[in-house]
């Protein structure tokens, strides 16, 4: 069971702003906590399932109260089984960097197939969706970066539909406890200052975690 799971969304290794700052963050949490297990999740690696027919009907069988069988109940195991393995830990730390103004598919993914009726969530015909990850002291950490989008500019730089996104989704989860790190130099920046205050927002934040 790790202290902390890094979970990356980025496939460009060591050209990736992300996971340099996700680095940072690391390194600054290594140092306060010596013992810490940290365990990297590269949602790129192929182990990853999918979710695609017989998944989906798993999810509806459950939904109806029943047991998923055969292809479905495979397809229900990997999910779960991918569930627990983000479950794991209490920290975690997500590195996500913006694409096509949303967030790599890889990360869509990895959200559809965790998010499961009697894991993930809950649903009451009143009340809505309950996040059944709430109350668990459950906390998050958010590296998002950019190049063309940044606060302040017009649609033509695109728009953000990458933060909003991803900690909503947290926040559905129950997970209300996140923290971001974000990173955006634009075309146009000064992308040597803005990485300097970046990774030293990566530190602070790493401290606190």
């Amino acid at each position: 069971m790790p202290d902390l799971l890094h979970i990356s969304a980025s496939p460009r290794g060591t050209d990736s702003q992300s996971l340099r700052l996700a680095a940072t963050f690391l390194d600054t949490y290594r140092t306060i906590h010596p013992g810490a297990e940290v365990e990297e999740w590269d949602l790129w690696d192929g182990t990853l399932p999918a979710f695609g027919p017989a998944a989906a009907r798993a999810k509806m069988t459950v939904f109806g109260g029943g047991t998923p069988q055969g292809e479905e109940a495979a397809a229900w195991q990997a999910a779960r089984d991918t569930f627990a393995r983000f479950d794991a830990a209490d920290r975690v730390l997500f590195s996500v960097p913006m694409w096509n103004t949303g967030v790599p598919y890889i990360l869509k993914q990895f959200i559809d197939v965790v998010s499961q009726p009697g894991l993930v969530f809950g649903v009451d015909a009143v009340s809505g969706y309950e996040g059944l990850l709430a109350g668990r002291g459950k906390r998050a950490a958010v590296v998002y970066t950019s190049a063309v989008w940044g606060p302040g500019l017009g649609p033509e730089f695109g728009t953000d539909f990458q933060a909003p996104f991803f900690t909503g989704w947290l926040n559905w989860t129950g997970i209300d406890d996140v923290t971001e790190v974000r990173f955006h130099p634009t075309l146009t920046g000064d992308a040597e200052e803005l990485s300097r205050i970046a990774h030293e927002a990566a530190r602070d934040a790493a401290k606190s975690f």
